[in-house]
């Protein structure tokens, strides 16, 4: 059995085997390392070492989580990255067996989305000031995130390479470097070509960012953080006071395509979920509308109806 010398050096290769063996994002990874991190803290505080942790340390640390406040559902996700960390360590051979194997995540309930309305949707892209300097970048984002369904990182990576416009679809690279083909509405291929002419007399690209369709307004990537400031802000304008984000956008898509009849393995595919089970949220999302189709069209309903 190979000693833990240097655990940060152990923590590096298991970030590279994250990476580059299970093809997980840099984000992805990044979170499994700060499970592992919190597992050390518990681990120093108790005097155990990594080699000595057994299925009854980490009971006990899971119950430590709880106790402090952390929900079931942030619990479930730090043991997915110390049961994948332990298993890293069985096949490195720094532990002779896996003491996370029989482990099972908290119990949760299943937390709906929130999602926007058409109409809410529509009240957001009014607010946008086009006379401002952002105001077409802004615009065009809204649509591009609720016309394709795309997750923040698949917008901010979005390249004008990737965009077919003739075809009407665009390449988008999801989690793991995993590529899908996804329908794009003429709508917003149109706020984002308005948005590319006028970029270029206005901006001063960085160097390496000319193939990248969204920018900051100093010409470099755009982060994160801003797309999700720029959405806050327009549903403040809107006078929407929901729990709204940019993944709110997505929710919307995915929600609105399964009322207008979309095949949900159609939806799994655009969406780019690997399994149909995370995309059968929305049908529990679109209740009220499956009890309005029963209502209005199930024979026992139509029969009173008619009395």
């Amino acid at each position: 059995m190979r000693e833990i010398n240097d655990i940060e050096n152990v923590k590096q290769r298991f970030c590279t085997y994250l990476t580059v063996e299970k093809g997980l994002s840099k984000n992805t990874a990044e979170g499994y390392i700060d499970d592992v991190n919190k597992l050390l803290l518990y681990t120093g505080s108790g005097g155990i070492t990594l080699c000595d942790v057994k299925e009854e340390n980490l009971h006990e640390f899971l119950c430590g989580l709880n106790d402090i406040g952390i929900v079931p559902r942030s619990q479930a996700r730090i043991l997915s990255g110390v049961k994948a960390f332990f298993k890293f360590l069985k096949i490195e051979g720094y532990i002779d067996e896996n003491p996370s194997l029989l482990l099972e995540s908290p119990n949760f309930g299943r937390k709906l989305p929130d999602v926007l309305s058409v109409e809410e949707i529509d009240a957001m892209i009014a607010a946008i000031d086009i006379g401002k300097a952002d105001g077409q970048r802004n615009k065009a984002i809204v649509e591009t995130l609720y016309g394709c369904g795309l997750r923040v990182s698949e917008l901010v990576n979005l390249r004008i390479s990737q965009i077919y416009a003739r075809e009407e679809y665009v390449i988008i690279e999801g989690k793991g470097g995993k590529q899908r083909l996804v329908p794009i509405s003429q709508v917003a291929l149109k706020e984002i070509q308005k948005y590319i002419n006028s970029r270029r007399s206005r901006l001063k690209i960085a160097r390496g960012c000319d193939d990248i369709v969204f920018l900051s307004n100093r010409g470099g990537r755009l982060s994160r953080v801003m797309v999700f400031y720029i959405i806050k802000q327009l549903c403040e304008l809107a006078g929407i006071y929901k729990n709204i984000s940019p993944h709110t956008l997505r929710h919307s898509f995915a929600t609105h395509l399964l009322e207008g009849g979309a095949n949900l393995r159609a939806i799994q595919q655009m969406l780019g979920h690997e399994s149909i089970t995370t995309t059968e949220v929305y049908v529990h999302i679109d209740r009220s509308m499956l009890r309005r189709e029963i209502l209005e069209h199930h024979p026992r309903n139509m029969r009173n109806v008619k009395r």
